[in-house]
């Protein structure tokens, strides 16, 4: 497998095990845990899984001075994304939060064009115009009942904090570093965000029941430890922007457990949404093969040179 086949994997991996959020988070929400108490223990217990994976490949934990303020500001928007992400849950359906949240490939995409000049390709438009499209479907349901303003913001929030983060994962002051090294210090500079607030209200919530504590090392293993190294790994590979275009398997596999398992509804035009996010996903996936065919496809049919068409024109 080439090295692009890898970055497709792996950013498919990402976007299927980040979409696991609702599984086990809204079982702790049940419990009467709060979002910041459920985020403070999937970061913590997923740093040690990280250390460990580190010492056991033989590396180090150095970092060089000029790594530091990049690792902090990721980890904090990492953490701010999670955080708004999380409380959105509490004003709409998960699936439908996890959705909206699929605009991050969109603002990635604005980011590299505005910042770094990178050519947007008729391809990628008509992928986030699909995208963008699936996205508008899901806002309203089929009863006509509008999605909260208020949780349609914090997934908005939620979503522009993890496309920067997408974008500056993959800056040049991180390239030389291991992915493990960076997600590691990553989620160490996030928990302190739910540290500090955890201490600001002073009240930490645990689990009820001796199981939910399987819901929290599940979150900090699938999509905390595993996402994230994946996210980081395809960016490296594919690029930011295929990557977050692979992102749309997020909000599917969010659907498909809040109507499963926490009998969330799915509507006819829930269904055409998601359809349009997964033609998006299978142009970005099959992209070069598919151009490849259209270009077949056109010269099938060779245009006319200009003479032959102006006698033509004249008969």
């Amino acid at each position: 497998m080439n090295e692009k086949a890898k970055g497709y994997l792996l950013a498919v991996i990402a976007a299927a095990t980040y979409g696991m959020n609702p599984l086990f988070a809204l079982p702790l929400y049940a419990d009467g845990m709060n979002p910041d108490s459920v985020l403070f223990f999937r970061y913590l217990f997923a740093i040690p899984l990280l250390g460990t994976m580190i010492k056991g490949r033989g590396r180090d934990f150095k970092v060089r001075r000029s790594q530091w303020l990049p690792l902090v500001v990721l980890g904090l928007l990492v953490a701010v994304s999670s955080l708004t992400l999380f409380e959105a849950y509490n004003y709409m359906d998960a699936g439908i939060a996890s959705t909206i949240l699929f605009i991050y490939p969109i603002l990635v995409a604005l980011i590299m064009a505005a910042v770094y000049k990178e050519k947007v390709t008729l391809q990628t438009g008509l992928c986030l115009l699909l995208a963008l499209s699936g996205i508008a479907m899901l806002y309203q349901g089929g009863d006509g009942v509008t999605l909260s303003l208020t949780g349609t913001l914090l997934v908005f929030a939620s979503a522009l904090s993890y496309a920067i983060y997408i974008v500056g994962v993959n800056r040049p002051a991180l390239k030389e570093m291991p992915t493990l090294k960076v997600t590691f210090y990553v989620l160490l500079s996030g928990v302190l965000l739910f540290v500090v607030r955890l201490w600001m209200d002073g009240t930490v919530c645990l689990p009820s029941q001796w199981w939910l504590w399987g819901n929290l090392i599940a979150l900090a293993v699938f999509p905390t430890a595993i996402s994230f190294l994946c996210t980081t790994s395809a960016i490296q590979r594919i690029g930011s922007t295929p990557t977050a275009i692979l992102g749309a398997l997020e909000p599917l596999t969010a659907i498909v457990f809040g109507v499963t398992i926490f009998g969330e509804r799915l509507t006819a035009r829930d269904c055409m949404g998601v359809t349009l996010i997964l033609v998006a996903v299978t142009v970005v996936v099959g992209g070069g093969s598919i151009a490849h065919q259209l270009v077949r496809f056109r010269k099938m049919f060779p245009r006319l040179p200009l003479k032959k068409r102006e006698r033509r024109n004249s008969k």
